[in-house]
């Protein structure tokens, strides 16, 4: 039987979603009005226009990409927090890879019909670098 009495408390598929949504919804919209977190050790990788002078040997370890935002969590978030939040992300995938100095080669920003930002998208090229 698919259907239950209102002092039924057995699952019902039709319904139970319904309950679910509003919850999942808020929780989503909640943990969009803050910056991805820093991993520990990405506080070390260093973001650059330009590679260090030439007193630093620097190995090419890959490109990154960081991001935060979307269409729903950019709405309630404001553009300080998903360039924050996108930098952070930025260092956590070059620290992943073992990079120290990342040089950041594109920037993304996703816009509204307002012109409001939803999303900010990285690229860049990440480096190992030591000093001689």
């Amino acid at each position: 039987m698919l259907e239950s009495s209102p002092t039924d408390n057995t699952y019902h598929p039709i319904v139970m979603p319904y309950k679910v949504l509003p919850v999942a919804f808020a929780c989503m919209l909640l943990t969009g009005c803050w910056a991805n977190i820093l991993d520990e050790g990405a506080e070390r990788v260093v973001i650059v226009n330009s590679l260090p002078a030439s007193s630093y040997a620097c190995t090419f370890r890959g490109e990154v990409v960081g991001s935060q935002g979307n269409t729903v969590t950019g709405r309630v978030t404001s553009t300080k927090t998903l360039v924050k939040g996108a930098r952070n992300d930025l260092r956590n995938e070059a620290d992943r890879i073992g990079a120290n100095v990342v040089v950041i080669t594109d920037t993304y920003q996703d816009l509204y019909e307002s012109g409001s930002v939803r999303a900010i998208t990285y690229v860049a090229k990440a480096y190992r670098c030591e000093s001689h």
